[in-house]
Order: C-alpha cells, then structure tokens, then sequence
C-alpha cells in the first residue's frame, strides 16, 4: 500500500511517499480502505516534538489519526461490523497504532463507528477528534437545557463543533473568535459572536448574563485563556478546557467554586482503558448529524496523500477556515 511516513521529527517537509506492506487483520479491527483523514493541532505536535511526547510513535511512521473509508475485511470477534461497512474513527498514528495517512489502516472497532449517512468521506473524516472533544468536554459539565453557555475559539476545529453540540442540548450559546470570517462562521452556526480583542471579558459578561457569569464554558483555547473563563463564569459554574499545559493561579476558581474539567481525549488510545467510550461517543455523534443538527466545516483547500506536508503547513498557516482534509483514494 502507498503511505505517508515519517523517518525523523521536525518540519513539515520530513513527509515522504512509501510503499507499505498493508496491514494484517488481526481480532478485535477491522481493516479499512481509507478514503480521507483530516490533520489536527496533535498531529502538527506529533510531528514536531517527537520523542518529548510519551506517545509519539516510533520511527518509521504513519500518522494521522482521523479517517472516514470502508471495511476491506474483519477480524476475529467483530460482529458489528463487515465488508463494505462506511465507517469513520480517530485510531491511529501514536504510540504503536499506525496512522491514517496510508490507503489501509488497522482500526480496533471500539475507537469508530458506522459513518453517518449524510456526510461525504471528507466530512466524516473532519469529525472525529474535534467532535470526542467537544462531546465530552460538554457532558462532563453537566450541559442542559436553558443554560448559558460559552465556546472560547468558536471558529475553530472543536469550536465549530461545540456550537452546534451546545444549540443541539437546547443551550443559548456565545462564542469568542476576532475578524469578519469568524464572526459570520459563529453567527452562521447558530451563536452569538464576541469578538475578544473588542470586546472585553466584563462587558460581555455583564450584556449577555447581566454580570451573574456563563452556567458552561468550553475553552479550547486555554493555556493563558483560561483566567477569561475564570472570570466569565458564574459562582459554581463549569469550565471544559481542551489546553492546560501551563501554571495557573487557582485562587478565583476557588472563590467562585468552580469545577474545571480537562479534556484530553486521546487518553483512551495512549493507555488503551475505556475505549468503548469513543465508539459510543462517535455513534452519538452519527445520530446527531442525521438529524441535521451538526455538520463540519471543511477549509477550502484540498490536498492528495502525496502532498500531506502541504496539508500541515495549511493547518500551521492559521489560514485555515474549517478543517483539513487529505484525501487518500
């Protein structure tokens, strides 16, 4: 099979084009024909860090880690699941699962799900780890109906996704984002926009919530962003960050009794616990966008499996409106 691998960490340009020996079916996969994979900030991280990362694969390999494509052959004990299946998952390209970037891949059935039916491969393979995100970072709030809820980063991969997740629970949803594009890009989806470098933590705090603070508040901004989402919320409110990889100053989120919930949902593929989890959040997912109620937003630009340093220098750009997509077949 024809793959994109990596022989060393770094740059963009470290991808080549190579021929593999395709996968082996083994219990508990299924073998899928890969149709598309999308890039995610991980992959760039991945990429670029390498070893610092206790999940990095090793070398050579094959990342990526959403995909959308069809079964080409099950493995032992798969019931749910047979040839010619549209399926769509996040299952690969760290530690020792290989990535998507290739024409096949070896998926363990309880990271994917059936494809919803009213997306194209592109879409579907959009979806995955900015829709797991979005999803648990919600639920794990306590999202409900009548809140009032804000995205931080309301334009981008998992912020897309959290605004039409938010409308979905029957929520009134605010997001942050700066400029024309993003603001129509929120508005369009169904939120409020707020532009950040306008608009200050305060005055939109007291306009939308007459200054008693957000009920849910989806960072996925975070790092330095999280003293906004401190500051936006109200007293015992809950705060979902997909970023803390930084020193944080705790004091307001006592004084305000707050619950702060970090998202990282690769954990179920790192250490291989509770991966049941993702499928079932996937299925949800499907459920929904056959409802008409979420869709993903793709950047306009389009790239083959030969030109996946492409595909991440556009993502690297922060150019990009929507998400990135490599088609593979």
């Amino acid at each position: 099979m024809k793959a994109s691998i990596i022989r060393e960490f770094g740059g963009a340009d470290v991808f080549e084009t190579a021929e593999l020996p395709t996968p082996e079916i083994k219990a508990g996969n299924v073998l899928v024909k890969i149709a598309a994979s999308s890039i995610n900030t991980i992959d760039m991280m991945i990429r670029e860090m390498g070893e610092s990362l206790p999940f990095a694969p090793s070398l050579p390999g094959i990342l990526g880690m959403d995909f959308a494509g069809t079964v080409e052959a099950v493995g032992e004990g798969v019931t749910e699941y047979t040839v010619g299946d549209e399926v769509y998952g996040c299952a690969g390209g760290l530690g020792d699962l290989p990535g998507s970037l290739a024409q096949f891949m070896l998926a363990d059935v309880r990271l994917i799900a059936h494809k919803p039916s009213n997306l194209s491969m592109r879409e579907a393979a959009a979806l995955p780890l900015v829709g797991i995100t979005a999803y648990e970072g919600l639920t794990r709030a306590g999202i409900k109906e009548g809140q009032k809820v804000l995205v931080h980063g309301g334009a981008g991969g998992v912020g897309h996704v959290a605004i039409q997740l938010a409308k979905y629970f029957g929520t009134e949803v605010y997001a942050t984002g700066t400029g024309e594009q993003q603001s129509s890009l929120i508005e369009k989806l169904g939120a409020t926009s707020i532009d950040f470098k306008t608009e200050s933590v305060s005055d939109y705090v007291e306009q939308y919530t007459q200054g008693t603070g957000f009920d849910v508040i989806l960072d996925s901004v975070g790092g330095a962003n999280t003293n906004n989402s401190i500051e936006a919320a109200k007293l015992n409110g809950q705060i979902a960050t997909t970023l803390a990889f930084h020193e944080q100053d705790l004091t307001m989120l006592h004084m305000k009794g707050l619950s702060l919930h970090v998202v990282f949902m690769l954990l179920p593929m790192i250490h291989n616990v509770n991966r049941t989890a993702h499928g079932e959040i996937l299925a949800a997912l499907a459920k929904i966008v056959e409802a008409g109620a979420l869709k993903p937003v793709l950047d306009d630009s389009s790239f083959t499996l030969e030109q996946t340093a492409d595909a991440h220098k556009r993502l690297a750009s922060g150019q990009a409106m929507g998400k990135v997509v490599v088609d593979i077949q």
